[in-house]
């Protein structure tokens, strides 16, 4: 949840920043959301692909101990 909150927080001040000094944001609003989406969208494909590919780790081997082999 930090860097969610982190996040708005600049991009609130970029937004202030960018409100004071009379610039237009570099993109239309709804591109750049859409963009932002695309990248987030293509981050998480990414991630699923890999965890896909990956092979499991090996499955350990524990040995039970009897209640008798404690004592």
């Amino acid at each position: 949840m930090k860097p969610f909150l982190i996040a708005l927080a600049v991009g609130l001040l970029v937004g202030g920043v960018y409100g004071l000094l009379n610039v237009r944001s570099p993109a239309p609003p709804y591109v750049a959301l859409l963009g932002l989406l695309g990248m987030l969208l293509g981050e998480q494909a990414t991630q699923s692909v890999r965890h896909r590919l990956t092979p499991p780790p090996p499955a350990v081997a524990v040995q039970a101990q009897s209640p008798d082999a404690a004592r």
